[in-house]
């Protein structure tokens, strides 16, 4: 990045031909996604793009809900789910920067009700559905590290049918909606572990406990702490855990059934506050804000004068922390995510996979439609959120992967 660009005001909408964006191959993202609602697959949608830290597209399109025909504006509000999870592992970087924990630290350290382990052995009894579950001693404990990257063995009961998974909340959404903090880490620290510690990527509640690590440590709540040294300093002004009264007339909802299959279909009202505020999934945003959360990661950890992070930390954060010896769920999680690695939070782009990109690119996505990636290469910010919280969304991702990629000319 140039001194001109490092020094300029950040995100200031500015001609994308002069950003590298051919505006005609540009004009064909908000066309394609108007078709989608047209054709009845999303309720609506705002994209925002950014290049060499300047805003290149900030578009609405459709509805703000299928009862709502007030069209999208750009300053939407959706809930984001596990677009929350780079935000809570930027505050758990905060406190490593500051040497209040290592990634090495096991996490009884901090809540010392999740040490002193046990792992299910997944015999076919147990894979099947049925108990008693058989346990092993942990070989070690779970680290900081294990719970940035999705190793710790801890699950999402939606994530399988074993009798494991059983035991686990489905979703964070699910526990941050049905469990106070005592009682969610209560229910973790009876359950056993999936996997050895440090052994298997799978996706799970790992960064909810990084949540309440990060309350542990600073004594604030999670949306208390988020607000005072990440959402109020890089004017995130319209990101909570909560969507206060003032601000519902710009919540989106998604359509009453799955384009797909026709089943219902919803995502968590955020206007209702959760019984905790869960670092996997809880928090609500819009695209803007969350666009200048992925420029302060793609800039070093800086956005225009305000620094979140030292440059060397978002290196690490968008280092690929997988070890040959283990296993690589994220495919089966999403089988657009082949090519991809995990860093702290964030997956990381460590060769060509069925997605157009560069290596080095980063991202996560949330379950009701939401998704952002930032490439290093091209300089490049993206966030594109609706409420499609079916299979559709995975198509959507692709489809504006395509768009935003073939655009780019210089």
């Amino acid at each position: 990045m140039t001194q001109d660009q490092t020094s300029a005001t950040p995100l200031v909408p500015t001609d994308p031909a002069s950003l590298g964006f051919a505006p005609e191959r540009l004009g064909r993202i908000v066309p394609a996604l108007r078709a989608e609602v047209e054709a009845g697959r999303m309720p609506g949608a705002v994209i925002a793009i950014a290049r060499h830290g300047r805003l290149a597209l900030h578009e609405a399109v459709g509805f703000l809900g299928p009862d709502d025909r007030t069209p999208m504006p750009r300053d939407a509000l959706f809930a984001i789910a596990s677009m929350t999870k780079p935000v809570t592992g930027v505050a758990g970087l905060m406190l490593w920067e500051e040497g209040r924990l290592g990634l090495g630290d096991p996490v009884e350290r901090f809540l010392p009700e999740l040490g002193n382990r046990r792992v299910a052995v997944l015999n076919e009894r147990v894979r099947a559905g049925s108990g008693p579950i058989e346990t092993v001693p942990a070989v070690r404990s779970i680290t900081m590290l294990d719970l940035m990257r999705h190793s710790s063995g801890l699950t999402y009961g939606g994530r399988g049918t074993t009798a494991v998974h059983a035991l686990y909340p489905l979703s964070s959404n699910a526990a941050g909606a049905t469990l106070d903090s005592a009682g969610f880490r209560r229910t973790l620290a009876e359950a056993p572990l999936l996997y050895q510690p440090g052994t298997v990527w799978d996706y799970g509640l790992s960064i909810d406990v990084i949540g309440m690590v990060v309350e542990a440590l600073s004594g604030q709540t999670l949306g208390a702490f988020l607000q005072q040294r990440l959402f109020g300093p890089l004017g995130m002004t319209d990101t909570t855990f909560q969507v206060p009264a003032a601000k519902l007339g710009r919540l989106c909802r998604p359509l009453p059934r799955d384009p797909d299959t026709g089943a219902p279909q919803e995502v968590p009202d955020r206007a209702k506050a959760l019984k905790f505020e869960c670092g996997g999934g809880g928090l609500a945003s819009t695209a803007l804000d969350y666009l200048r959360f992925g420029q302060m990661l793609l800039g070093g950890g800086a956005l225009g004068g305000t620094r979140i992070l030292g440059r060397k930390t978002v290196e690490a954060m968008r280092s690929d922390y997988l070890t040959p010896d283990m296993v690589n769920g994220i495919e089966a999680l999403d089988p657009n995510s082949d090519g991809y690695g995990f860093g702290l939070t964030v997956a990381v782009r460590t060769r060509p996979g069925t997605l157009n990109g560069s290596l080095g690119e980063f991202y996560w996505n949330g379950a009701y439609g939401t998704l952002w990636w930032a490439d290093p290469a091209e300089d490049l910010t993206v966030v594109f959120m609706t409420q499609v919280p079916g299979e559709h969304r995975r198509r959507l991702r692709v489809l504006v992967n395509g768009l935003v990629y073939q655009a780019l000319v210089g």
